[in-house]
């Protein structure tokens, strides 16, 4: 009986197909998740280089406007439009924080971190992953804060004064937060220099060890798409770590091409961890909480509503200012320690060495357009696929669904919240025009049962950016 006995598996026929497209869900994440990364890592890069190619520039029109005024006279209430002030703002603050990290010793840094034992150093490296999310979510405040200070309508001009504290509060801030980038490439750089590559291994496996931390709990689609930009955010900074880890060894070694061959497979094999853990990581997270891989799709369309809508003429913010908000990406104190290690690995001395880093300078503005240009297309290309056209000409103060874009103006101004309901509570009004009250019990009813759905919120994608804590917590 036992060899001959038959079972019919298409008595349970809607368990094993969902048992099936559970496996091709796993099977596409890879390239769904790798579109998704690289195109956040594209918006990435275009932040960063808009530090060192147009902020330049926008700097330099902010001070020729400021010096050609009194030639052609004061007309209207501002001396400065807000965008160039926050321009002037964030090439003081670069200026200022570069001049300050010439007085930290990298040498003396890696020297005092190579003395460490190698499990000291492995703590060490955690803890500066953390303090790097704190001050990754504290700063982007910090300087929203100044632009805001600084450019906001005042009645009186010594309440302009509030901007000095603001400022030098800002660039403490990044002051800080590029020591804490360069001790994680001191860190990184030991581990690359050590001789048994023991630290290297550890390190890498920290990675594997995320996985356990976030793929046996719960995650809504919310969640996912801010851990989605907390990844590409990582990945991100950590090729400008190994670049800056590269550019440090090659100027030990004289710049001699055959050890960049000696780097190049500790450098594949950082990679590699890293695009591995991610890919296993979403891989197995959609898998527990039922998410499709169309999701990836979704999360791409609203970071390329970002970049569209900050090309728009009544855009509120700048678009690294978005990206920063969106991923908690901060280019400011990551683009200070690239110029300070630039700076000393590279020495340029006389006439021909100015124009080969003028022309570099030409290339980086020429990277940056056209990165702006593809960008911008393929951005178009999702947000009309999504059908997200109609958002980006909706007025914030009329629109329903700008509250997404800007949720602090709608709960000042009681607009309508994404599930539709309003932050006020009116007086029903009747038909003939005279305002007519509930009774008092279903008054408190309705209140209770207000309040209740505005405690938990359903966010669209586009109202949630990396710190947002969601509705839906995660358990």
């Amino acid at each position: 009986a036992e060899l001959t006995r038959g079972y019919f598996l298409e008595h349970n026929e809607a368990k094993y197909t969902e048992r099936r497209e559970r496996v091709y869900t796993c099977m596409r994440i890879p390239k769904e998740l790798e579109k998704l990364m690289i195109f956040g890592f594209f918006l990435c890069v275009d932040a960063f280089l808009y530090v060192f190619t147009l902020l330049p520039l926008r700097v330099l029109l902010a001070l020729l406007r400021l010096l050609t005024l009194p030639c052609c006279g004061f007309s209207g209430s501002r001396l400065l439009q807000p965008a160039q002030v926050c321009d002037m703002l964030k090439g003081l603050i670069l200026v200022l924080s570069f001049s300050m990290m010439h007085y930290v010793d990298y040498s003396m840094m890696y020297h005092l971190i190579r003395g460490q034992s190698v499990i000291k150093l492995y703590i060490i490296y955690n803890m500066l992953e953390v303090a790097d999310r704190l001050f990754s979510s504290f700063g982007q405040d910090i300087l929203d804060a100044l632009y805001w200070t600084a450019t906001e309508p005042k009645e009186r001009k010594r309440d302009s004064i509030g901007v000095i504290p603001h400022f030098f509060m800002a660039v403490f801030y990044v002051f800080l937060h590029a020591i804490l980038i360069m001790v994680q490439a001191s860190t990184l750089n030991v581990a690359f220099n050590s001789h048994n590559k023991s630290l290297l291994t550890i390190m890498m496996s920290n990675n594997f060890v995320e996985i356990k931390g976030s793929v046996f709990k719960k995650f809504e689609k919310n969640n996912l798409f801010q851990m989605s930009n907390s990844d590409i955010k990582e990945r991100f900074t950590s090729y400008v770590l190994l670049l800056i880890v590269c550019l440090r060894n090659m100027e030990q070694f004289s710049w001699n091409p055959d050890h960049l061959w000696v780097l190049f497979p500790d450098v594949f094999m950082v990679v590699t961890s890293e695009v591995a853990v991610d890919i296993i990581k979403h891989a197995f997270i959609t898998k527990f909480n039922d998410i499709t891989a169309d999701v990836y799709s979704e999360y791409r369309a609203s970071l390329a509503f970002d970049l569209v809508s900050s090309r728009q003429k009544n855009a509120c913010t700048d678009y690294s200012d978005s990206v920063a908000r969106r991923m908690g990406f901060i280019p400011l104190p990551l683009a200070v320690l690239l110029i300070r290690v630039v700076m000393s690995s590279v020495k340029v001395q006389g006439a021909l060495s100015y124009t080969c880093v003028f022309l570099f300078y030409l290339g980086l503005v020429t990277l940056k357009v056209l990165n702006s240009i593809v960008l911008l297309g393929k951005s178009c290309v999702y947000v009309k696929r999504a059908n997200m056209e109609d958002k980006l000409f909706e007025r914030p103060s009329t629109a329903p669904s700008s509250s997404a874009k800007s949720p602090s103006k709608a709960d000042q101004a009681g607009c309508p919240t994404p599930s539709g309901e309003a932050q006020t509570t009116l007086p029903l009004h009747n038909p003939d025009g005279a305002s007519s009250s509930l009774p008092k019990e279903e008054e408190e009813e309705a209140q209770a049962a207000s309040e209740l759905k505005h405690r938990t919120p359903k966010k669209d994608l586009l109202e949630i950016d990396r710190f947002t804590i969601c509705g839906n917590r995660i358990d």
